[in-house]
């Protein structure tokens, strides 16, 4: 059964889609089948493995209101080594008619579960606010990936973020567990960066990944090419970082899965 696994940050800027996609396609380099899940309208986490948002005939929006299935959905994309679940603008037009739907915030939980099956990992792009796009994904997930970039105000909206997950886990996901947080954008020059960092593995300890992903012109140039950073230059500081990060994530998951067993026997 896959884990699911949303990528989240209300507030913007901080590496979230660029972390969606990579994560997503070095865990696929890394021989694990993989599907992106795009609930942003923006659609920049499609756009960035190749997709052109522009010419869907069918996309999240369609899943997510009830007019099509998810596997009938996804765009398998040999090229970028995993599958994509598409968004557009369309999106804000789900948004807005989940508002008075039944179970309105398990749409795309429920549109999940016979993905589950396929995949070893779906990694879900979530929008940049708490909506009810946001709140499907953590409905649905089991795990949430916080990027966050070492700034004064990221720790503001981290706050906030980890409020409203358990709230989630109290009422809606009782499994949702905090899969990390992911420090992005590094640049270890700038005394407030190292000064927030430190913060955080003080407050968060463990939940802090020690990968972290550094300021990368070739990372910032690979979404305008249509690809993930491992394809557009896998020998730059940002290639290496992620897969770094997605050797870590196993890592993690493995440890987890084999705590879990040995309570049960």
């Amino acid at each position: 059964m896959g884990r699911i696994v949303c990528v989240a940050n209300q507030k913007g800027g901080v590496g979230k889609t660029t972390t969606a996609v990579n994560l997503t396609a070095s865990l696929a380099s890394l021989g694990r089948k993989v599907l992106l899940a795009d609930l942003d309208p923006q659609g920049n986490a499609t756009m960035g493995c190749g997709v052109d948002k522009h010419n869907l005939e069918r996309s999240s929006c369609d899943v997510l209101l009830g007019e099509a299935q998810l596997l009938d959905v996804v765009v398998r994309s040999p090229e970028v080594g995993f599958d994509v679940l598409p968004a557009n603008s369309d999106l804000t037009a789900a948004e807005v008619g989940l508002m008075s739907a039944t179970l309105r915030e398990k749409r795309l939980s429920l549109s999940l579960e016979g993905a589950k099956e396929r995949y070893d990992y779906i990694v879900i792009d979530c929008p940049p606010s708490l909506n009810m796009l946001t709140v499907n994904a953590l409905v649905a997930a089991d795990g949430v990936l916080i990027p966050l970039q070492c700034e004064y105000y990221a720790l503001e909206g981290l706050s906030s973020l980890i409020n409203t997950i358990r709230q989630i886990q109290a009422s809606r996901n009782g499994n949702l567990q905090i899969e990390g947080i992911l420090r992005t954008m590094h640049d270890p020059r700038n005394r407030l960066t190292n000064e927030v960092s430190a913060q955080l593995i003080h407050h968060f300890r463990d939940q802090v990944f020690r990968t972290i992903i550094p300021r990368n012109v070739r990372l910032a140039e690979a979404p305008s090419h249509g690809l993930p950073i491992l394809l557009y230059d896998k020998s730059s500081r940002g290639a290496i970082s992620y897969l770094a990060l997605a050797n870590e994530f196993l890592r993690r998951r493995e440890k987890q899965t084999n705590s879990a067993r040995s309570k049960i026997s």
